[in-house]
């Protein structure tokens, strides 16, 4: 458990930290953050780092990892100084690299002092990008508020970090303090940049920590933060699951490269919501009624699963074009179908195996995908192996057009391909074998602390193989590299499942539209309506909705001469399936108004998955646990 309450003192300088003497033993750069004033989005930051006369460049983090692209959050770096025993050093910022910066160190000089602010963004943006602040809590990413020397290997260059919090506040992060509080500041054992930029720290006034593997080791922590001491309140039944993943994850992967591992949950209205992983944690942030709305709590159940999954998936066994030499090289985005596709599918398997998510639950999800991605027209035109490529483009892209456009599909995609290698396996090996065996062979080995080591296509196929033999290549080349017009629907029918639609909204679709204030008719009239004003955030072309002349961005007003509301727009959908008339809708085109007639009589169309007593329920045995729930026989 790493919390520990601080006392709001005035920082000190890091001679007084260290000792005068520290500076010339030792290669540390000296980072202390003051995140004082972060209930009013300001961190301020101080280094010491260590130079040698002459130029220099210092670097700011351009390429986070686990965000797929140039995500480091630049323009919010402000108040840059740089100095040199206490006098001012001139600095220029690269005119071609905006995250870089030139200065000279003058003669006699062995460190350079940098002094910066970081200005945390408010509810806005995603990843490090997002907003990280309440007047109760702080997500902090180290990389927002360090610099780096250029060419200096992340993991080879040390960093001693001491941190300063408002007053009672309390925090959870991987890494291990040393034990000093001095000058106020918790002062946290050196470490690699490598490290420390894998390793956030979640800090408030309202904190709750759950040990999920009492007396086991590695330990498992679920740290919690929130804007209020009520969202905190979790049901035994859910730590229960939680620690069922614990157990799971063991048994699905037979080693932890870990030597602790903290679930970080930020539970507020207020901050970006987003999970991103790493090595020994993960960075989870929900709404704040996540733990204690059933709703909520079903819709995002995965998400701790899937990030958690990561810790092997994605960081300890890395596609080879994402485990770049530091934070400044582009990385190649071409195997997220196997690092978050494969990852997504088997944070999925373990919501339901660790209880989190019934089967039910399961199978409405796999069913929307499904069905979303069949009515995805941008598969005419773009593999799913270019939304990998182009991921640092697709996660900034906006939501209007995104049917034709395809959006990050290798996630949901992910979990259709998976799905249907899961269950080939199984029928080529006569349910001898699974992706189960897969997941031991290529991301077990021996348990130990956390490590890197790269994997490309061509060494899923040979584990595979070795699993089950097959035409992998064939098989990955059909569904992720050829243009495909329809979903990859294999898995779900082999499973024993088939997708059909039903006039009934699934629970799991009602808790989305409740959270995110939308209502979903693309199965239907083929659009999606913003609840508060109307917006029509996309229209599927082909659909009764574009035929129509109805656009992204327009706005509904009203439903056969009355203002809509999503239970008059659904009523109306209901009743044209036995009247002939046209459902009109009164449209909003900038300031200009229109009726769209739209001729569809079909009824309500939810997707969902319908058994299929003809083939085995290959599904069902996918999602049974591998372990037994904790405190039963």
């Amino acid at each position: 458990m790493n919390s520990r309450k601080i006392r709001p003192l005035a920082l000190l300088l890091f001679v007084l930290f260290y000792g005068g003497a520290a500076f010339a033993q030792s290669p540390l750069v000296l980072l202390q953050v003051n995140a004082t004033d972060a209930p009013r989005n300001i961190l301020r930051a101080r280094l010491h780092i260590p130079a040698q006369p002459g130029p220099l460049t210092l670097v700011y983090p351009k390429w986070i990892p686990g965000e797929h692209g140039p995500t480091g959050p630049i323009i919010d770096l402000t108040g840059l100084k740089m100095s040199v025993g206490g006098h001012p050093v001139e600095w220029e910022r690269d005119a071609e690299d905006m995250f870089v910066f030139h200065l000279d160190v003058p003669p006699g000089a062995d460190a350079v002092d940098v002094a910066l602010e970081f200005l945390l963004p408010p509810n806005s943006g995603a990843f490090s990008s997002g907003g990280s602040a309440t007047a109760q809590l702080l997500d902090l990413n180290w990389n927002q508020a360090l610099l780096y020397p250029q060419g200096g290997k992340p993991s080879e260059l040390q960093y001693s970090v001491a941190l300063l919090l408002p007053k009672g506040w309390k925090f959870g992060t991987a890494l291990k303090s040393n034990g000093h509080v001095r000058g106020g500041s918790l002062v946290f054992a050196p470490v690699s940049l490598e490290t420390l930029v894998d390793s956030p720290l979640i800090a408030g006034a309202y904190y709750r920590s759950i040990d999920l593997s009492p007396k086991a080791s590695p330990p498992h922590e679920l740290d919690m933060v929130a804007d209020s001491a009520a969202a905190l309140e979790i049901t035994p039944e859910t730590s229960r699951d939680f620690a069922h993943l614990v157990t799971e994850t063991g048994a699905l992967f037979g080693a932890r490269h870990y030597r602790s591992y903290h679930f970080l949950l930020t539970l507020s209205d207020h901050v970006a919501h987003f999970g991103l992983e790493h090595h020994e944690s993960s960075d989870n942030r929900e709404e704040e009624t996540y733990l204690t709305d059933e709703d909520n709590l079903m819709r995002g159940a995965y998400l701790l699963c899937h990030e958690m999954v990561h810790s092997w998936n994605g960081k300890y066994r890395r596609p080879a074009g994402l485990a770049t030499a530091d934070y400044q090289q582009p990385m190649k985005g071409e195997l997220l179908w196997v690092y978050e596709g494969l990852t997504d599918y088997l944070g999925i398997v373990l919501a339901a195996r660790s209880g989190l998510w019934t089967n039910e639950s399961f199978r409405e999800y796999v069913a929307m995908e499904a069905a979303e991605l069949d009515h995805t027209p941008g598969r005419n035109w773009r593999p799913l192996a270019d939304t990998a490529v182009a991921a640092q483009l697709l996660y900034n892209a906006r939501e209007e057009g995104e049917s034709w456009r395809r959006q990050t599909d290798f996630y949901e995609e992910g979990d259709l391909i998976w799905l249907e290698a899961d269950v080939l396996i199984r029928q080529q090996t006569k349910g001898k074998r699974s992706l189960d065996d897969f997941c031991r062979k290529f991301y077990g080995g021996t348990s130990g602390p956390p490590q890197v080591i790269p994997y490309t296509r061509q060494d899923i196929i040979a584990a595979l193989n070795e699993i089950a033999p097959y035409d992998w290549a064939e098989f990955f080349q059909k569904r992720v590299y050829a243009v495909n017009p329809r979903a990859p629907l294999g898995g779900i029918e082999g499973g024993g499942w088939r997708l059909t639609y039903t006039n009934a909204v699934p629970a799991l679709l009602k808790a989305r539209e409740s959270a995110h204030k939308y209502t979903d008719m693309r199965m239907s009239l083929g659009l999606i309506v913003k609840e508060e004003d109307g917006y029509i955030s996309d229209v599927i072309p082909g659909s009764p909705a574009d035929k129509a002349g109805l656009a992204p961005a327009m706005k509904l007003v009203a439903v056969n001469g009355r203002r809509w509301t999503p239970e008059i727009l659904r009523a109306a959908v209901k009743a044209a399936a036995t009247d002939p008339a046209p459902v009109e809708l009164l449209i909003e085109n900038a300031d200009y108004f229109k009726t769209c007639k739209l001729d569809y009589h079909e009824g309500e169309k939810y997707a969902q998955l319908e058994r299929d007593p003809s083939k085995p329920d290959l599904l069902s045995k996918i999602l049974k646990p591998l372990t037994p729930e904790p405190g039963t026989p």
